[in-house]
């Protein structure tokens, strides 16, 4: 008998996109998915009323709104009982942003290529956009030095070398390793996802994918870019909309990735440069939006 496949989504208030994010879900895999909406403090009753309606989802209150990797984390916590009772995948869980649909057969098509990648920790989809490009949901982890530079310089030199070399996409037709997926959707391994003890919950929003694939590949697991698994993902919705909490809170993600990768004494100075630097641009950044007229 074949196990359900838990699915953790985390939930938030508005939570316009959740119906659409479950309804995509019956074609998306011949499984039995059991879906855990880890809530961080709604109150629009959307994930109640969620929970009420359909039988495969659960509702599980983590408390307030710990950030996405730590409400994953909670999720995972209590799943951990659940799969050493065997009442679920003893192998795979899914976690995944509500603002995602999925396309037929794309959570099938993440454990078919997470089944023909053994030492695979975390299994990507292809994430399509608007316009039916590809999102480059599949990099190379930031250096120190196009890190500082797009960190620095992405909001007022769009064009700089640094941005370019840390967005820079290889072939997003390809299935292949990359240093982290984007963590909208991924198809994580138990035993690779125990090994590095989850997501780290000092990132309370961004880069916490980052971080999680870097950790990864340090640990000797692979990150698989699957692009037969195809999902939309609404991203960046809300982002604008709430600058003054969003910007600090990348610039300060950036920062602790970079800093805890290059914690060496003789490196203090540096970090001390990017740490103004991100400070100095989220608050010329912040400036100018509220100068902007804001659409409707």
């Amino acid at each position: 008998m074949t196990l359900p496949l838990p699915v953790v989504t985390v939930t938030y208030s508005p939570g316009r996109h959740l119906d659409s994010f479950l309804r995509s879900l019956p074609a998306s895999s011949a499984r039995d998915l059991r879906v855990i909406l880890a809530d961080n403090g709604s109150t629009d009753g959307v994930p109640e009323r969620a929970a009420g309606e359909r039988e495969n989802v659960e509702l599980l209150r983590t408390g307030g709104n710990l950030g996405y990797g730590s409400a994953i984390n909670v999720a995972a916590g209590m799943l951990r009982e659940r799969r050493d009772r065997g009442e679920i995948d003893p192998d795979f869980f899914l976690v995944v942003n509500p603002d995602v649909t999925f396309d037929p057969g794309s959570i099938d098509a993440l454990l078919d290529c997470a089944h023909g990648h053994p030492g695979a920790g975390a299994v990507g989809p292809r994430i399509r956009q608007p316009d039916g490009g590809t999102y480059p949901s599949a990099r190379t982890v930031p250096t120190l030095r196009n890190g500082v530079g797009h960190a620095l310089f992405s909001g007022v030199w769009p064009s700089n070398p640094w941005t370019a070399e840390y967005r820079a996409d290889r072939d997003m037709d390809t299935e292949h390793a990359a240093g982290w997926l984007s963590g909208s959707c991924l198809l994580l391994r138990w035993a690779a996802f125990d090994e590095i003890g989850g997501f780290d919950e000092r990132y309370f929003m961004y880069l916490e994918d980052v971080d999680l694939g870097d950790r990864l590949g340090r640990a000797g697991w692979e990150n698989i870019y699957c692009p037969l698994a195809l999902i939309e993902h609404d991203q960046g919705h809300s982002a604008d909309a709430h600058l003054d909490l969003t910007l600090p809170a990348h610039h300060d993600s950036a920062y602790r990735f970079l800093a805890d990768r290059h914690a060496e004494p003789w490196m203090a100075p540096l970090r001390a440069v990017l740490w103004g630097g991100l400070k100095l641009r989220a608050g010329l950044a912040l400036a100018v939006s509220r100068l902007l007229p804001r659409s409707r």
